[in-house]
């Protein structure tokens, strides 16, 4: 057994910020008290004094790259990565080579992950057959192997008609749908966010419009069918608004946002692949409305669309790079600097966006009480470190925050009752 004692344990599903001592035992968490009413006979301890104690992280949205891409980044790889940023479960998407579009696929990545993997892995199956937009995917198969979530993502479900099949086939066996919301003809080409920063760098600008468009398609059919819609990485304060709007009206609609898109904007992009992700960083004024999202509720989740790639393919001229960034190690960190130390975010709502918030998109719950799963994640408030993207677990390095500060961050993380990371 496992006692974490003299803790601050924050539960936003259970409304808890006091001190505490937790007991946990393999899978379960056995016993919560005020410090010192457990006995540590007999048991191993970590003390947690001055540290945040919190429900274990979830990552709705990843890339771990197995199968078919292990030189940017594997199971064993990028869980590890994923437990030294502090979370005990991850959703990979199923844009891997082969696409996670069949039971076996399915059951390859959770037999990978069973084996090798640091943390949970839950996968997310295809929308549509290779993701290629043409006729759905086996998606009642693949829930019985295990996915938790449908996406397309790389690119959105390819038409109107097929999305609404998808999302009236999702409703029936109760799983979500992930939308990469992107109207592709708007978006062609594109390799940056559309304003006068990619004028300047003379790279092909995307417009806001090219999300939100394909947002508002999709509520309008959430509202259709009633199915469970979640957008990822929603960058665009019209994207957001149609959010708002559409939870006001009882949709069952939700959303996600990445760290870099809370912390960077357009103008920040220099010409380095490191910058290049999809959606691109956005306007000043996106960001401040995504910040506002996450401090009023719009926003359910922090995710951090982690997606490695290796440095043979993201170092090459801007426009030839792929999309993305890497993120498991950084995301706590820059919720801590962007929302709560700028006193946007209390901690409360914080550690919500990483834990009850994506568990509710899946239909779970996530909180610290006896009986519940032993996952927990352990972090400071204020304990400075430095990330250099080179020392540390993914095998890839395309992070625009590497040799960054910060204040704040992982400390332990704790998967079914052991330590998975421990500083």
């Amino acid at each position: 057994m496992l006692l974490v004692k003299n803790g601050r344990v924050v539960d936003p599903a259970r409304n808890t910020d006091a001190s505490m001592d937790l007991l946990l035992d393999n899978e379960k968490i056995v016993e919560i008290a005020q410090p010192g009413k457990i006995s540590s006979n007999g048991f191993e301890v970590f003390d947690a004094s001055g540290l945040v104690v919190a429900p274990g992280f979830i990552d709705l949205h990843a890339h771990l790259r197995e199968p078919g891409q292990e030189s940017s980044e594997t199971i064993e790889s990028g869980t590890r990565a994923a437990a030294r940023g502090g979370f005990t479960a991850v959703c990979c998407m199923p844009n891997t080579k082969p696409v996670n579009d069949s039971a076996s696929v399915t059951g390859f990545i959770l037999d990978r992950a069973k084996t090798s993997g640091s943390v949970r892995v839950w996968p997310i199956g295809a929308a549509s057959v290779g993701s290629k937009g043409e006729g759905i995917a086996e998606i009642a198969a693949m829930k019985q192997a295990g996915i938790v979530a449908v996406s397309d993502d790389g690119k959105p479900i390819a038409t109107a008609k097929l999305a609404r099949q998808v999302m009236d086939y999702c409703r029936s066996l109760d799983i979500p749908v992930i939308e990469h919301a992107e109207d592709v003809s708007l978006a062609a080409g594109a390799v940056m966010r559309e304003g006068v920063t990619s004028t300047r760098l003379g790279l092909a600008g995307m417009p806001a419009a090219a999300e939100s468009v394909c947002v508002a398609r999709d509520v309008q059919l959430a509202e259709l069918t009633g199915a469970r819609l979640h957008i990822a990485h929603l960058s665009a304060k019209g994207s957001l608004e149609q959010v708002r709007s559409a939870k006001q009206r009882g949709l069952r609609v939700s959303c996600e946002v990445t760290p870099h898109h809370f912390t960077l904007i357009d103008e920040d992009v220099q010409y380095d692949s490191r910058y290049k992700m999809n959606p691109p960083l956005a306007a000043r004024e996106d960001r401040e409305a995504l910040l506002a999202g996450l401090a009023d509720g719009t926003v359910d989740a922090i995710a951090t669309d982690h997606a490695p790639h290796e440095p043979a393919l993201k170092d090459v001229e801007f426009d030839r790079a792929p999309f993305g960034i890497t993120g498991f190690e950084t995301a706590l960190s820059l919720a801590l600097e962007q929302l709560v130390h700028t006193g946007r975010v209390p901690l409360m709502r914080m550690v919500e966006l990483f834990t009850s918030g994506p568990a509710r998109v899946l239909g779970l719950e996530r909180t610290i009480a006896a009986g519940r799963p032993a996952d927990v994640t352990i972090f400071s408030l204020d304990r400075p470190w430095n990330f250099q993207a080179a020392e540390y677990e993914s095998k890839s390095r395309n992070s625009p925050f590497d040799q960054r500060s910060f204040k704040g961050g992982p400390v332990a993380t704790i998967v079914a009752g052991r330590f998975v990371h421990k500083t």
